[in-house]
């Protein structure tokens, strides 16, 4: 077997001098592949034959980039094999495959190598030099979360629909808290995602606290952890919190904020009309939980007015945090240029907050990221829109930020989308869930010294 040991050896060579970045997002693809496969075959379909190939594919990229987008009813389609790959891959796509990779070295007690660690930092967007302790926090508290989440929607399932209710609940909580929007709760009468329970604070908020968990960051989760958490135990005094998660904080709690007003202002008299004040501010701030990331939905998003879908694209677009579950262009991205539109306007050269200021590096590539998104979403409507001219220009709008900002929620165009505009959806969920500029660094980053100091170039702009 010669040809095979040396096909080993490069592709091992290779492995050893990829850049992690490329490593990550070719992790990605071939769990889409490999989740395509088993969706297709017939043990993974309730009527036991074989799904279209695309459907699989759709079903399997929306599950990876734990976006929630679906062609098929969840539910009914898919026999509880087909929705235990789903689940995996929602798993192994929320935290991402090199971190269970790494786990498992650890679980073994193998030291972890350099490569593993920087792949670990890559992946959660944690210091290098702590991937270990983060790695074990963040496979620990994700199993943590998610058993307490399950617990918590069993207390209302399981009475009211029996052991029917276990699995559907366990399948949630692991949906939620990876901000996948995956739901098989198509059993419910009348249900269209959870809009049976808008009203039912457990079920709401139990949904809303795993999706901003996972969707703040395990580097946040961690410090949180050390700063607030464990002094006291230690009988000591709390640390003041790092500058990224003091950011992470105050922006995710501004959106949800902004969200839950904006949603509460202009559609209690749309698709919340009927509902309590109770009711329509649990579905306020589900939807806004929901919106940037997460893809739930307990009122029917096609009836929303288009002002609403204007702030929900804008919502979608942010996204949660670094290194977290979510989507987007992320919270501190967000930050970092409106702290610099604001200084810009104030006359000031550097971009400062909370007492730290921006260095350039920071502000390009917040720029760069941006730029890219908006790129991406814009490319992708104005495709679909061509392809489907019968579709509203807002809606098409809405399914591309949707994809990108891997946040699920549909306002009913993706089952009436054809072939090639699903294959765009897919291309934009991957690149919306491995980030615009990893997916162009994997691409075009070649190894290559850096060039001379060049003089400055002066000119005017604005």
């Amino acid at each position: 077997m010669p040809n095979l040991s040396a096909l080993k050896q490069r592709l091992d060579a290779w492995r050893k001098t990829a850049a992690p970045v490329r490593l990550i997002v070719i992790s990605f693809v071939l769990l889409i592949l490999l989740g395509c496969l088993l969706l297709i075959l017939p043990v993974s379909s309730a009527a036991g034959a074989f799904t279209h190939p695309l459907d699989a594919l759709f079903t399997a990229t929306s599950a990876t980039c734990v976006t929630g987008l679906s062609v098929v009813d969840t539910t009914s389609h898919w026999s509880p094999f087909g929705q235990a790959v789903i689940l995996g891959l929602i798993q192994l796509g929320g935290l991402g495959l090199s971190t269970f990779a790494t786990g498992f070295s650890l679980l073994v007690r193998r030291r972890l190598g350099l490569r593993e660690m920087v792949l670990t930092g890559e992946a959660s967007g944690g210091d290098m030099p702590d991937a270990p302790a983060l790695l074990k926090l963040m496979l620990g508290f994700t199993f943590l979360c998610e058993g307490l989440g399950a617990g918590l929607l069993m207390l209302r399932l399981v009475p009211r629909y029996g052991a029917q209710g276990i699995w559907p609940s366990v399948f949630v909580a692991v949906s939620a808290y990876c901000n996948a929007g995956f739901d098989i709760l198509g059993f419910v009468p009348g249900n269209s995602s959870l809009t049976a329970f808008a009203g039912d604070p457990l079920v709401c908020l139990t949904i809303d606290g795993l999706i901003i968990t996972g969707g703040l960051g395990f580097v946040v989760v961690r410090d949180i952890y050390l700063c607030k958490i464990q002094p006291p135990l230690r009988r000591q005094s709390r640390k003041r919190l790092n500058f990224h998660s003091q950011v992470c904080l105050r922006a995710t709690g501004l959106l949800l904020l902004i969200g839950t007003l904006g949603f509460f202002l202009l559609e209690s008299g749309g698709s919340m009309a009927g509902m309590g004040l109770g009711a329509r501010l649990n579905a306020a701030l589900f939807q806004s939980v929901n919106t940037r990331t997460a893809g739930f939905a307990s009122v029917d998003i096609g009836a929303q007015s288009s002002f609403t879908k204007v702030l929900s694209v804008a919502l979608m677009f942010v996204g949660g945090c670094p290194g977290s579950t979510a989507g987007g262009v992320k919270a501190t991205t967000f930050v970092v240029l409106l702290v610099t539109v604001a200084s810009t306007l104030r006359g000031r050269s550097e971009a400062s907050v909370l007492g730290h200021r921006f260095s350039p590096g920071m502000v390009y590539k917040s720029l760069t990221v941006v730029l890219l998104g908006l790129g991406v979403v814009f490319a992708d409507a104005t495709a679909l829109a061509l392809l489907n001219p019968q579709l509203r220009f807002i809606d098409v709008l809405y399914e591309a930020a949707s994809a990108f900002g891997t946040a699920g929620l549909t306002a009913g165009v993706t089952t009436q989308l054809e072939s090639v505009s699903r294959v765009i959806l897919c291309l934009t969920m991957f690149i919306g869930r491995v980030g615009p500029l990893s997916f162009g660094l994997s691409i075009w980053m070649r190894a290559k010294p850096e060039p001379a100091i060049l003089p400055e170039g002066r000119m005017l702009v604005g």
